[in-house]
């Protein structure tokens, strides 16, 4: 397993991590670990798509009726002539 030296970490980061390991009965070295594993998990999981975001933002509150203007009727491109 590797180790690194934080250097230059402020005294109140330092104190905050120390009562957050406590509050969670935890070392502040496996909170630190934790927050660090945690950071590249997140950044290294593939991005969901919109379709995705959109579906799961408005799962609580699902659509219920038609969307009239759309359905069966051809879409105009837009015009930019004068």
């Amino acid at each position: 397993m590797a180790q690194f030296i934080v250097r230059n970490l402020e005294d109140d980061v330092r104190d905050r991590l120390r009562d957050l390991a406590r509050e969670q009965g935890q070392s502040m070295e496996e909170m630190v670990r934790d927050i660090l594993r945690n950071a590249v998990l997140k950044q290294s999981a593939s991005p969901k798509g919109l379709g995705t975001r959109l579906t799961e933002r408005f799962a609580e509150n699902p659509l219920e009726a038609e969307i009239p203007e759309l359905r069966g009727q051809q879409i105009e491109p837009m015009s930019f002539d004068q």
